[in-house]
C-alpha cells in the first residue's frame, strides 16, 4: 500500500499569487471575461478533431469577420489558442497548457463544506 498525500485546495486559496502570476493569469483572464472570446475558445476546444476553421466560427455571431478576427487574436496573444493558415483559410487550436492553468487556479474550491475552513490534507491509498 503507498499514501500520497495531496493538498485539496486550489492554488488561489493555498498562498497569495506573486505579483508575476497575478499579472500573466490576469491577461488570460481578461482575454476570456468577453463573452464572444469565451464562445470562440470553446467552440474552438469542442470541436471534432480539436481544431475549428475561422470558416466555422464566423457565421454563429452576429458580428463582422474583422470583429471576429479581434477576438481570436486578442485570445491568440494572450497565448490560448493557436493557428495555422492553411489556404485561404486559418484553423484554431486550443494551446491545453494554457487553458489548463486556468482551470487549475480555481479547482478545487468548491470542496464539501467541512473543508472550506483551510487546506486539508487528503491521503490517498493506492493496493
Amino acid at each position: 500500500m503507498t499514501a500520497v498525500t495531496t493538498q485539496c485546495c486550489a492554488p488561489i486559496a493555498r498562498a497569495p499569487l506573486s505579483e508575476d502570476d497575478a499579472a500573466d493569469l490576469a491577461v488570460l483572464l481578461k482575454a476570456v471575461a468577453d463573452p464572444v472570446r469565451l464562445r470562440l475558445l470553446s467552440m474552438i476546444g469542442s470541436h471534432p478533431g480539436g481544431e475549428a476553421c475561422v470558416c466555422d466560427l464566423t457565421g454563429v455571431f452576429d458580428l463582422t469577420a474583422p470583429t471576429i478576427s479581434h477576438h481570436l487574436k486578442v485570445l491568440r496573444t494572450a497565448g490560448l489558442i493557436d493557428g495555422e493558415r492553411r489556404g485561404t483559410w486559418v484553423y484554431y487550436r486550443i494551446i491545453p497548457e494554457t487553458v489548463s492553468r486556468l482551470g487549475a487556479l480555481f479547482t478545487p474550491l468548491a470542496a464539501p463544506p467541512a473543508a472550506q475552513n483551510g487546506p486539508v490534507d487528503v491521503e490517498l491509498l493506492t493496493v
